[in-house]
């Protein structure tokens, strides 16, 4: 029986709302901070192929775009006949999930009438999984923590216990990571739960109608927005910190008629330290940044990305190959939106933002080997803030906003509730904003100490420390990142090992977005709101727009 398209798009829009519903279960349901607080997630819906039908809105473009290759690798890796309802397959392996150890995938079969329809899965990052955890000190992944290759996680409804005791066992945070992993498999449970009453409620045995009528109705979509792209070729270049020198990365893009290419040819290879980045990462957030421009009001699917390309030589920093250690791998996966949008504001200047912050500001802290035991445990924990956006071509850009990483930031309540730790001061970093036409987002101070009377472990890697995020089009650059241990010492490196006395605020300046077009043209009753509302000093409209103060 054939299935109207007004229908299909009906059951279109339910899956959407399934997959949110699984997106919101795995937040309430978890443990860590991280993802019950900041959305660190993914979860979708697949066919019986292996490809995305729909994806939770809420969650990061690092976990729902690696999440989209990975439940095809694992669907080819274990045979559909031997799926039992119940069934749940689990890795955390950099290469196949989500870039590194920390984020776990699951994959549930979906049975509808005693055979495999369709695949839910999601993922999330747990805090801590052993070894030099959260920090881009290790020297391979052995050193980053515990890997589990692709697995059987729960077998016909009942968890592997023994796994699930080595997980723990491998933990500075046992309890959490355990809470996490069953918040997982009950995300997973309800996108079945939820994809088969849908099924039933529209009296469909299978996906197959519905997944071609979604996929090749995005597929048409998304070429028919690159169609209307100018073809050619062009190149960027972005100079990022990297750890102990500079690293530069190269892309080249391609736009034809009927797809979209980036080459990362060119680009510097793996350092020796965790801030590499596996291609499937590097893959996720630039084909996410270009989504963002070409075609994005068609929903994120396999169709919808099937159109961009993404390649880069094996051993360079963003096509990383094991054992290559890459904890910190988002330091520099997130700055290849700024870098592929160097080369497409070429093609359509008036459309592509200045740059931004972009890599999320990740303060993993954790109990120091000495120190006592707080509470009856020691502890691990990963804060997040983020930076401003840059300035887009017709409005200001977006400060203290998380562009592209999807994560929202640490609350301060949560986290003091989860470690021995206090946030003094959370608010915007005035004047951080590129100058502009249109003004970059600003960045956060956050003051940060222990509460109690012991030191704590701070582990750093983050960008725009030494290289600030470039205005455009005359626009000029937003303020840099900042480190330090008190207002009076010296600022810290942007990656390292560090240790903060107790009593010291770890003081931790994010970096502002680029400004868009000359200063000397921004509205002057917009100039005049931002000294109001303290984001501009007069000082800065006087000497870097030229304004009357």
């Amino acid at each position: 029986m054939s299935i109207s398209n007004t229908r299909l798009q009906v059951m279109w829009n339910r899956l959407l709302a399934v997959v949110e519903e699984q997106g919101q279960a795995l937040i309430r349901a978890a443990f860590s901070p991280i993802v019950r607080e900041c959305g660190d997630i993914s979860a979708g819906i697949f066919d019986a192929e292996g490809r995305m039908l729909a994806q939770a809105v809420t969650g990061t473009p690092g976990h729902i775009n690696t999440m989209a290759e990975a439940v095809i690798t694992l669907r080819d890796r274990f045979a559909v006949q031997d799926m039992r309802p119940g069934d749940i397959y689990m890795t955390n392996d950099p290469w196949i999930a989500s870039g590194h150890l920390n984020d776990f995938l699951l994959l549930m079969p979906v049975f509808h009438k005693d055979r495999v329809i369709g695949f839910t899965s999601c993922t999330s990052h747990l805090v801590d999984l052993g070894g030099l955890g959260m920090g881009p000190e290790g020297s391979d992944i052995y050193d980053e923590g515990l890997l589990i290759p692709p697995c059987k996680l729960v077998n016909a409804g009942e968890v592997n216990a023994l796994l699930m005791e080595i997980v723990k066992a491998n933990s500075r945070e046992p309890v959490a990571n355990e809470g996490d992993i069953y918040a997982l498999i009950a995300c997973c449970e309800a996108g079945t739960a939820r994809l088969g009453h849908m099924m039933s409620e529209f009296a469909i045995d299978d996906l197959e109608a519905l997944s071609a009528y979604i996929i090749d109705t995005s597929r048409t979509a998304t070429i028919k927005a690159i169609a209307e792209l100018p073809n050619g070729t062009w190149h960027s270049t972005l100079t990022v910190d990297g750890y102990d020198h500079e690293i530069t990365l190269r892309a080249a893009l391609t736009i034809a008629d009927d797809h979209l290419s980036v080459d990362f040819a060119g680009t510097d290879p793996c350092t020796g330290k965790g801030i590499n980045v596996p291609l499937n990462y590097a893959t996720a957030y630039t084909v996410f940044a270009l989504r963002c421009i070409i075609g994005p009001e068609t929903p994120n699917n396999a169709g919808s990305l099937e159109p961009f390309r993404v390649t880069a030589p094996k051993g360079c920093i963003l096509n990383a190959q094991p054992p290559a250690p890459v904890a910190m791998r988002h330091t520099l996966g997130q700055m290849t939106p700024d870098l592929v949008y160097g080369c497409l504001s070429q093609a359509l200047p008036d459309v592509v933002p200045a740059e931004g912050a972009s890599c999320m500001y990740d303060l993993p802290l954790r109990s120091t080997p000495e120190m006592a035991e707080w509470d009856g445990a020691n502890f691990a924990v990963e804060l997040v803030f983020n930076g401003g956006t840059g300035a887009r071509p017709t409005l200001d850009g977006l400060s203290a906003t998380a562009f592209p990483s999807g994560v929202w930031g640490s609350q301060v309540e949560t986290t003091e509730a989860a470690a021995p730790i206090l946030i003094h001061r959370r608010d915007l970093r005035r004047d951080s904003g590129g100058a502009g036409q249109y003004r970059g987002g600003l960045g956060q101070r956050i003051e940060v100490s222990s509460a109690e009377d012991e030191d704590v472990l701070l582990f750093l890697s983050v960008e725009r420390v030494d290289n600030a995020a470039k205005g455009r089009h005359g626009g000029l650059d937003g303020a840099k990142g900042r480190i330090r241990i008190g207002d009076e010492s010296a600022d810290l490196p942007g990656k390292g090992a560090f240790r903060v006395p107790a009593g010291q605020r770890l003081i931790f300046e994010t970096p502002g977005g680029g400004g868009f077009g000359p200063p000397d043209a921004r509205d002057p009753q917009a100039l005049q709101r931002d000294i109001e509302d303290g984001l501009v000093s007069a000082k800065a409209a006087s000497t870097r727009y030229g304004g009357e103060t």
